[in-house]
């Protein structure tokens, strides 16, 4: 049986809010087995719990954004990638401002600090959404496809009218390790125009070259240059995992998009929720992971494994 998991013990995690400019304090505390990923909003004595799941987002248009009762939390796709890509079944995340910390604009820090915080095995069974039947939707030139897999795939393509990014494409079959090394550290970025006009209407306020990778007409204006040639196209991988980590269960299928974002992501998982009829929550052991014909039983809806 694969165990759900948590982290051993509490971290504190500081940093300024890439939109608000605050700076923010976040701490990350162990949950029980069946917990899932909490956020607990602090405004003062007040404190509002806002489930990472998907019916709890409350906009997508600059990040993907979870709301309730009137308390937000902004900016939450980097940290839950992190945490879905290590394994992390149930988290207490307290947090007294309006959104995660931007760090470097990646999700290299947060796996940092909840790798140096350690992981354990809870007992319990972890479930998994497995896809059993092909899902797409389409807005415009975005595209988003899922197919059965035995395991959680990505194959993703962009599209910019810029020298600078153009056309990239990458496939990845993620696992922790992989996530780690070739995802993680990739940054978010933007365009300088789009960032100056967010910036005139009061937004971006905490963004530099220290937490963004920013396009002017000439190129990439970070002194540094890119972490890899490919940086964009990785940054969308990363931004995918933690959006379609709020299906509330780690996924099987192979996702392929194009020029998709936080909007769309969104809508293929409530669009997956909606059709139960694609999929089943299954439980199974490591040895099952490995099993070659656990694909072909998955597309054909006969999986001989725990069903939830």
């Amino acid at each position: 049986m694969i165990s759900q998991r948590t982290i051993k013990s509490s971290i504190t995690i500081n940093g300024i809010g890439l939109h608000s400019g605050q700076e923010i304090r976040m701490r990350l505390r162990p949950a029980s087995i069946n917990t899932g990923v909490v956020f607990h909003r602090h405004d003062g004595e007040r404190v509002v719990a806002i489930k990472a799941q998907s019916r709890n987002v409350v906009d997508t248009r600059l990040a993907t954004v979870l709301g309730k009762d009137g308390q937000r939390v902004s900016t939450v796709e980097h940290l839950l990638a992190a945490i879905s890509s290590l394994g992390i079944d149930n988290l207490h995340i307290d947090i007294d401002g309006p959104e995660v910390p931007i760090m470097d604009g990646s999700a290299a820090p947060f796996i940092s600090a909840i790798t140096d915080a350690g992981i354990k095995s809870q007992g319990a069974g972890r479930q998994y959404l497995a896809i059993r039947k092909p899902i797409s939707l389409v807005e415009g030139e975005k595209r988003l496809t899922i197919i059965p897999s035995r395991f959680f795939r990505i194959t993703f393509d962009i599209a910019f009218a810029h020298p600078s990014i153009a056309l990239q494409r990458r496939s990845i079959k993620m696992s922790p390790e992989l996530f780690t090394k070739d995802i993680a550290p990739a940054r978010t970025f933007g365009f300088f125009e789009e960032v100056e006009y967010l910036k005139a209407n009061g937004l971006a306020k905490g963004g530099s070259l220290d937490n963004a990778v920013v396009i002017g007409k000439e190129g990439v204006l970070n002194p540094e240059g890119l972490r890899f040639n490919d940086e964009f196209v990785r940054h969308k991988i990363l931004d995918a995992v933690g959006d379609f980590s709020l299906l509330g269960y780690p996924l099987l299928g192979h996702i392929k998009a194009y020029k998709a974002g936080h909007d769309i992501n969104h809508k293929m998982v409530e669009k997956i929720l909606s059709c139960p009829e694609c999929w089943q929550v299954v439980t199974f052991s490591e040895e099952d992971l490995q099993m070659d014909q656990f694909e072909a039983s998955a597309i054909s809806g006969q999986v001989a494994l725990t069903k939830a």
